[in-house]
């Protein structure tokens, strides 16, 4: 059958209308393809290429108060390889094992592994050394990635405190583990593209992307006076042998944390050398016990806010002991105090007579102050392990726990609680949050982005109450028990310690936690220290013998260091055995040296310039020293 012109010139214009409409829908389909899915497509085919070498970000530093570096980085460069680039294993194997210390067959297996990238365990953060002896090797397919690992510069120094970071830079313990999000930073990378048989593709330029650091912290620490705390406490050690040592130093005035140290210590960069217990333990703030005569403070603090003690003109006898509850409780002092006035019961460190407040204010009250003071919880510093000490149950409360709680006895406590209430105590009676943290800081802009600041937890007392107590406590060192803490030209205010440690419910022999709490300047406390030692060897174990001149020395540097001045106005200090008077100094200036030989039987003289009258003088006049001291005297003519 024939077709019609007319048919064929129908067929041919469908079959056109149809071929363009196929190559439409291709073009249109190319075109989303090509413009619109282009960019992700291209994206998928670069990721399926690429193979990414991690640069880890640099952990934030951690600085004292005044910025002196406490825990840094050092740069550790990290070997990767790229097993489908690596042509001769065997001869990579070799080669890399020769450098990295490692087995040829353990090299071989870790180069071989059917991954994109491996990372190779004896290659992690390498000395640059090492690395530079990989890279003069031009081994195909392994690679050296930028890595860095903490660094502590003063080795033990602040160790607990600090804690340290593990192989990866995470935090595991102390600040590090505290503040690890904040300090951690963000991973960087470098990215280089392979083919489906893992060759580089050199046409197409790798991609970096750097890593953030971490954010830098800043603490309350002062390092003049943490090096002058772990001075005294490597000196304390090596001197007694003791279990441990702790020693606290705080502002009382806004509870940051000037220093903080414990013994047994250790490198927070060879942490895995000591057993976990010793650096798993911030003894400062895990460790707890009965306190001793310290906690007679928060006794003293109670009765004289609540008015129930006159310190100057009410008299207590202590004849040695004193029967409570038909229990026969003793004062250190065998045979007694005798008759004295209830500053001397403080001075002295009476017991019978702090039994005797405990019973005037009972026991609502006074265990209202010790709960109000912070004790049997934690104070929320910013530090792990926290402990929450152990207080009677109200319900357990009879005349004869009544009567040890309020000499100290009785009670567990943590060190930084008794800091703390001890520095509400003296400090106008406001109850402060301790801290270590003080900010946060950008590394790059050098931008805040957190501050600490100062929490008031509440009153305790008044400021007419903590006058007293300062106060009294300043003649505690001057005229009583804690004399060995004394320093010349600084009111220092404070409160011996001696508690007998307990084990299974029974009271060890000849094992005693000593103890010394103090603070100056006694007008203007700028400063809480607080040390006790742990079973002392081959001494009698006092907390006026021992721990008290720990806390004198500590005080007397550390006001120095804070540019605390002197003070002139200071309770003089009471001569007891072997102890020698102080000689004060007189104005020299305008004596004639014939005149000098009455004036300086106990002093040596360093004499200079010409003449035969003193024209300056050092020290100062007023200054008191010991005997055979050596004063300078410039000499010249007279007017």
């Amino acid at each position: 059958m024939r077709v019609s012109n007319v048919t064929v010139r129908k067929r041919l214009l469908l079959a056109l209308i149809v071929g363009i409409l196929i190559f439409l829908v291709i073009d249109v389909r190319l075109g989303y393809v090509q413009f619109y899915l282009g960019d992700m497509l291209t994206a998928r085919a670069k990721d399926s290429w690429s193979r990414n070498i991690p640069f880890e970000p640099e952990r934030g530093q951690i600085v004292d108060r005044n910025g002196v570096p406490l825990a840094t980085n050092i740069s550790a460069p990290t070997v990767w390889v790229v097993p489908r680039q690596i042509k001769d294993p065997a001869m990579t194997a070799e080669k890399l094992a020769s450098v990295l210390d490692m087995s040829k067959e353990k090299a071989y297996r870790e180069i071989t592994q059917k991954e994109s990238i491996v990372r190779i365990k004896e290659g992690r953060k390498i000395s640059h050394e090492k690395a530079k002896e990989i890279r003069a090797l031009g081994l195909e397919g392994v690679y050296i990635g930028e890595d860095s690992k903490r660094h502590y510069p003063n080795g033990s120094y602040l160790s607990h405190v600090l804690g340290f970071a593990g192989v990866d830079n995470q935090g595991l313990m102390g600040l590090e583990k505290y503040y690890d999000k904040e300090l951690s930073g963000e991973r960087g990378s470098v990215q280089f593209y392979a083919n489906a048989k893992g060759e580089r593709m050199n046409d197409m330029a790798d991609d970096y992307e750097p890593p953030t650091k971490g954010l830098d912290l800043k603490l309350t620490i002062d390092s003049k006076i943490q090096t002058i705390v772990e001075r005294e406490l490597d000196i304390a050690k090596a001197k007694y042998n003791p279990d441990g040592i702790i020693a606290i130093a705080m502002n009382p005035n806004n509870g940051e944390i000037l220093a903080m140290s414990s013994r047994p210590t250790f490198d927070p960069a060879k942490f895995q050398s000591v057993p976990q217990e010793v650096y798993n333990r911030n003894l400062p703030v895990w460790m707890t016990y009965e306190p001793g005569s310290t906690f007679k403070i928060i006794t003293l603090a109670a009765a004289l806010n609540e008015g129930k003690v006159d310190l100057e003109k009410e008299h207590f006898h202590d004849s040695g002991s004193v029967k409570v509850a038909g229990a026969t409780l003793k004062c250190w002092k065998r045979g007694g105090h005798g008759d004295q006035s209830f500053l001397e019961v403080v001075e002295n460190s009476c017991n019978p007579g702090f039994v005797e407040l405990g019973e005037r204010l009972g026991k609502e009250k006074l265990f209202k102050y010790i709960k109000d003071f912070g004790f049997g919880q934690k104070t929320g510093i910013d530090l792990q392990g926290e402990g929450t000490g152990i207080l009677f149950n109200m319900n357990r409360v009879g005349p004869v726990e009544l009567a040890t709680t309020a000499f100290g006895q009785g009670v567990s406590v943590t060190p930084i609680q008794q800091v703390t209430a001890v520095a509400a105590a003296v400090n106008g009676g406001v109850l402060y949050q301790p801290y270590i943290a003080k900010e946060l800081v950008d590394p790059v802009t050098h931008e805040v982005v957190m501050r600490n600041t100062p929490v008031e937890k509440r009153r305790v007392i008044t400021e007419e109450t903590s006058k007293e107590i300062r106060h009294a406590l300043e003649s505690v060192v001057a005229q009583g028990t804690g004399g060995k803490a004394f320093v010349d030209s600084y009111r220092v205010g404070g409160k011996t310690g001696t508690a007998q440690k307990a084990q299974g419910g029974r009271y060890l022999e000849n094992n005693y936690i000593v103890s010394f709490m103090g603070f100056a300047p006694a007008d203007d406390p700028q400063i809480v220290v607080y040390v006790a030692v742990d079973n002392p060897k081959g001494v009698t174990a006092f907390g006026g013998t021992i721990s008290a001149p720990i806390v004198g020395n500590i005080m007397e540097d550390s006001l120095t260091a804070m540019d605390v001045k002197p003070r002139k106005k200071q309770i003089e200090k009471e001569v007891k055995w072997p102890d020698t008077p102080l000689i004060k100094l007189p104005d020299f200036v305008g004596m004639e040296r014939k005149e000098l030989q009455q004036q300086l039987v106990n002093l040596r003289i360093d004499a200079s310039g010409e003449g035969d009258v003193v024209v300056s003088q050092s020290p100062e006049p007023g200054t008191k020293l010991k005997e055979g001291s050596k004063i300078r005297l410039y000499f010249g003519k007279g007017d």
